[in-house]
């Protein structure tokens, strides 16, 4: 998923707008783990990239992704970029 979102909504408040965004990556990463990973790989990782355009995305792990939406926004932004790409990966074991 390569997404540009706005940040403001006419007749919204912009909490509740970033709250439908991390909704929307959200229900993107439960579909995305529902597809049965290739053979010899047990489940999927997510690359994530967030940032206020495509060429100044940092990236994070899915955990900071909503904390990183909330910083962008409050640098006064209009959108937010979010990138998340789903690749095979192998459990890690506990020690």
């Amino acid at each position: 998923m390569k997404k540009n979102f706005p940040l403001q909504a006419p007749g919204k408040d912009d909490a509740r707008v970033r709250d439908k965004i991390r909704h929307e990556i959200n229900k993107y990463v439960r579909r995305s783990q529902r597809k049965t990973p290739p053979e010899g790989f047990a489940q999927w990782e997510f690359i994530c990239r967030v940032g206020i355009s495509a060429e100044n995305a940092e990236s994070k792990t899915f955990k900071e992704v909503g904390a990183a939406i909330d910083t962008v926004a409050a640098t006064g932004a209009t959108s937010v970029y979010v990138e998340i790409e789903a690749v095979p990966a192998q459990r890690m074991t506990p020690r």
